[in-house]
């Protein structure tokens, strides 16, 4: 019950009443940078009370569940989340005296971890690296948690009051803000709650409304396995209760890379500082903006702030070392561009094929290293579970002749070193003094094995001109 002491003043009751009614701003920069000639505006959910569109459904979802008796006073409330999910659990839960335990990924910024924590939660961390129905994901960890400690979990996949949340509330003010003259709609696809939500909404209001998903490359909502990938907070590995195709209009696929030089370039053209899934979402509206007629208007739903990623995309040191930025003229990838590719693409084993399989691999080759990874190209870093080394099989064989008709698993070794295509050449040579060869990234994905070899080569011919010698040095020792 509101206090009466508070009529006519502007003090809201708590800071539950401030989630909702955030601003919709025009992106003048970047569409003048852009060439863009119609309206593009960006829906910012930074200015709820956690940061983020998902203060909506977890207000919704909490409200729900204590309405149908599903969550007790002093209750535990465990979810799996990229981080923006439990925030807004957290503000709820201690506005309406709940404890809460959050399940995440390795893959997440850690102070998405320490904010989690500074709301008062418990946070367990996971491999991404694994399949869902995996014990250790994420999805059958937060399941454990919940059974063991009879807890509520409010289950953003398939709870209908994730995308009703925004069916209620985001829909509505992107009607009334745009006068009813929203024609596009442009938002990433996670759990599809806010997506699907607004799409319903937009689309009764006027079917003719386009509703654009922006997806991770490799995510299932674009044609993709659901490999991992490194923009946070959406695409899937699996379809949500939320996903309704059929209100789509269009799916662009965006990678890691447009994603996160977006967000940069976003925040440094606009002054508004967005994260990776931001950027995924307004390279895609741009992409639509493009296409669209002068008066049309095109709005882009950003979920979040950048501030939860300034470890992560904001950071050069960590963009450079997964291949997105290019720190010097002299770097990596010049090594790799003075040889002669031979070898078409990166060589690698699976962990179930025979070691023997891996030695004529590499003897066929010329090479001396190779990564493990159970998938196939084009693979995530996060997917190479170790690698082969000539040295170390020669050993293990000479030990015991029986190891060559094992798997690849049973004797891999530790995964290479990775770096960046755009890294200094200076930092290759210092890790090399440790490491055989490294494994060179270019947008968050291997590209090609880097050895000793390479390195005294380009040291010793015209760092300007291919050397056809050096055309088996990919990843040779």
């Amino acid at each position: 019950m509101n206090d009466p002491r508070l009529e006519g003043t502007e003090i809201a009751d708590s800071v539950l009443d401030l989630i909702g009614n955030t601003p919709l701003v025009r992106m003048k920069r970047i569409s003048e940078l852009e060439g863009i000639e119609c309206v593009l505006a960006l829906k910012a959910e930074t200015t709820n009370p956690g940061g983020s569109s998902k203060d909506r459904p977890a207000l919704e979802m909490v409200l729900t569940a204590e309405r149908e008796g599903l969550l007790k006073p002093g209750g535990t409330i465990v979810e799996p989340t990229s981080g923006n999910t439990g925030v807004g659990l957290a503000i709820v839960a201690a506005q309406r005296g709940y404890s809460c335990v959050f399940v995440m990924t390795d893959k997440v910024a850690p102070e998405k971890v320490s904010l989690l924590k500074a709301y008062g939660a418990e946070v367990v961390v996971c491999p991404v690296a694994v399949e869902p129905d995996d014990p250790e994901s994420y999805y059958s960890v937060a399941e454990r948690l919940t059974n063991e400690l009879n807890a509520f979990r409010p289950d953003q996949y398939s709870n209908p009051a994730n995308p009703q949340s925004h069916f209620n509330t985001t829909g509505p003010e992107l009607w009334d803000q745009t006068a009813g003259r929203i024609t596009h709609f442009v938002a990433g696809a996670g759990t599809c709650g806010s997506i699907t939500g607004v799409a319903r909404y937009l689309k009764s209001k006027n079917p003719d409304i386009k509703i654009i998903a922006a997806d991770p490359e490799g995510s299932v909502y674009s044609g993709g396995s659901g490999r991992p990938y490194l923009v946070e907070g959406v695409g899937e590995d699996f379809f949500p209760a939320a996903w309704e195709p059929e209100l789509l209009d269009e799916i662009i696929p965006i990678s890691d890379e447009e994603s996160f030089l977006t967000a940069r370039h976003v925040s440094e053209s606009e002054g508004i500082l967005i994260g990776g899934s931001g950027g995924m979402a307004v390279a895609a509206a741009v992409k639509v903006a493009k296409a669209a007629k002068p008066d049309d208007i095109v709005v882009v739903f950003n979920p979040d702030s950048g501030r939860g990623y300034l470890s992560r995309v904001f950071d050069d040191a960590w963009m450079a070392n997964f291949g997105f930025i290019r720190e010097c003229d002299q770097c990596v990838g010049e090594v790799l561009d003075t040889r002669l590719a031979d070898i078409e693409s990166l060589l690698y084993v699976n962990p179930d094929q025979l070691v023997s399989e891996a030695i004529d691999l590499m003897r066929t080759n010329g090479v001396s290293q190779l990564p493990v990874c159970k998938n196939t190209p084009p693979f995530a870093a996060a997917e190479v579970s170790g690698s082969v080394d000539e040295l170390e099989l020669m050993e293990a064989i000479h030990g015991d002749p029986d190891v060559t008709s094992t798997t690849v698993d049973k004797v891999m070794g530790a995964k290479l070193p990775t770096i960046g295509v755009g890294q200094k050449l200076e930092r290759a040579v210092e890790m090399l003094e440790s490491a055989p060869a490294l494994l060179v990234l270019s947008g968050g994905r291997p590209l090609s094995v880097l050895t000793r070899t390479d390195v005294l080569t380009y040291f010793t011919s015209n760092a300007n001109t291919s050397n056809p010698n050096t055309s088996k040095g990919s990843q040779n020792g």
